[in-house]
């Protein structure tokens, strides 16, 4: 997969991705918000892990690297989806007050394993996304994202608020 056609992958699948995680939460929780922009950025890895995806409090925006997202797509391309959903669900939920991680962690989990069962990857990815690590870390450890790396906002992202009036 070309770089453009991978950049095109992620953005369009994020998109549908970030629609079922608001129809989920709106199922489970009965909470949803209207609003968020998705913004996507290098933000690299190291030997001791990597941020997947952050949510500065009070903003509406939802911030991924896309180290890991483009690492899915050159190891297994099934793991896409279930990691973005696990993603996406967790700083949605910090979106929606969620404040404290680890409890974060917690209701992530909680809705994963109640929406596709213990087996299902979004759930195996929300108890320990460890095992997956070699998926999502590139062997180059000592890679580290250039000062000011551009956030690229995702056109269409919670799309299906627009139709919603925001003051």
């Amino acid at each position: 997969m070309e770089n453009s056609e991978r950049e095109i992958y992620i953005r369009e699948n994020l998109v549908e991705i970030f629609e079922s995680v608001k129809d989920v939460v709106h199922r489970r929780e009965r909470m949803s918000r209207a609003g968020l922009m998705l913004g996507l950025q290098e933000l690299g890895s190291s030997p001791q892990g990597f941020l997947g995806a952050y949510y500065p409090v009070s903003s509406n925006i939802i911030v991924m690297n896309k180290s890991p997202l483009k690492r899915i797509l050159d190891t297994d391309k099934n793991l896409f989806s279930p990691y973005s959903f696990h993603v996406l669900l967790h700083e949605y939920l910090h979106s929606l007050g969620f404040i404290d991680e680890q409890m974060t962690r917690e209701k992530t989990y909680e809705i994963c394993s109640k929406e596709f069962g213990s087996e299902h990857l979004a759930t195996e990815f929300s108890r320990n996304m460890e095992k997956f690590l070699p998926n999502l870390i590139y062997p180059q450890y000592d890679w580290t994202p250039e000062k000011e790396m551009p956030i690229e906002l995702v056109k269409g992202f919670d799309r299906s608020s627009t139709r919603q009036y925001i003051a």
